[in-house]
């Protein structure tokens, strides 16, 4: 889009047919009522915005700025939330603009047969998040504890001087080992709950000790789950975090949330 004042038009996401008493007094990004804009069967979720507030130099300090983008990105999600409560969605990313109905009615034409393919491909499914945290510290010491308990009667045996430099010789062997622990489990993980899911993404890794957590994240997957198969899904992530209680190893459950990672780029063009 070209920069300058006056109004853009906001896509929160292309549905199916939604009743329109359902978008009626819904507040949009910045309290602009929301609306319905049909084209062929696929409906778009609209509001309009002050265009200044997404585009030039102002705009670009105003998305690092969590006090006001914060607000604006969970009244994107609540709106995006509405819609899928009665039509499969194609989620539009925050802030996407047109400058007009006429240049979203040509992107809808263009991509017709990609965004209907994927309304029907997740009708009745759902985006399950999944984290893999690691108190890393916790299963350090959980494996050194295992390894030396199964070495207990040879290491007992042995001089003092020599039964240290073993003891030593098996923390310092444990780091390897706890990789490929956590690499096996999370690839049996995987693998169980793929029987439950269309479809699995695996999304960027945050190093939640640098923002100050106390764990590592290992892993962070998004599933694509038929709804029937929901209980069951969330049943075998409750197994597999029962099995490692006290292993420092846990998968963290989220959702359902709209299916922003299965989601297909569609190309906007210029002067869009």
């Amino acid at each position: 889009m070209e920069n300058g004042g006056g109004e853009a038009i906001y896509l929160f996401c292309f549905a199916r047919s939604i009743p329109d008493q359902v978008m009626a007094g819904a507040d949009g990004i910045d309290h602009h009522p929301l609306f319905l804009h049909r084209f062929a069967d696929i409906a778009a979720i609209l509001s309009k915005v002050p265009l200044e507030d997404f585009c030039g130099p102002e705009a670009s300090a105003r998305m690092q700025d969590l006090n006001w983008i914060g607000p604006r990105v969970c009244r994107h999600e609540k709106a995006v939330e509405q819609a899928m409560r009665y039509s499969p969605v194609l989620p539009a990313r925050f802030g996407t603009l047109f400058s007009s109905l006429d240049s979203l009615e040509k992107l809808a034409e263009t991509h017709h047969q990609t965004i209907s393919r994927f309304l029907d491909q997740v009708a009745d499914k759902e985006e399950w998040a999944i984290k893999g945290l690691l108190d890393r510290d916790k299963a350090k010491e959980k494996f050194i504890s295992l390894s030396l308990s199964g070495k207990s009667g040879h290491l007992d045996s042995l001089p003092p001087g020599m039964r240290y430099l073993q003891q030593q010789r098996i923390r310092a062997g444990v780091e390897k080992e706890l990789n490929s622990w956590v690499k096996k489990i999370c690839e049996g993980v995987e693998n169980g709950l793929s029987n439950y899911a269309s479809e699995v993404c695996k999304r960027k890794v945050f190093n939640l000790e640098a923002a100050g957590g106390a764990k590592d994240m290992i892993l962070n997957w998004a599933f694509l789950v038929p709804r029937k198969a929901r209980e069951d899904f969330s049943a075998r992530i409750d197994r597999e975090n029962a099995d490692r209680l006290d292993c420092g190893l846990a998968f963290e459950l989220s959702g359902p949330w709209p299916p922003y990672s299965f989601a297909p780029s569609l190309e906007l063009g210029p002067g869009t």
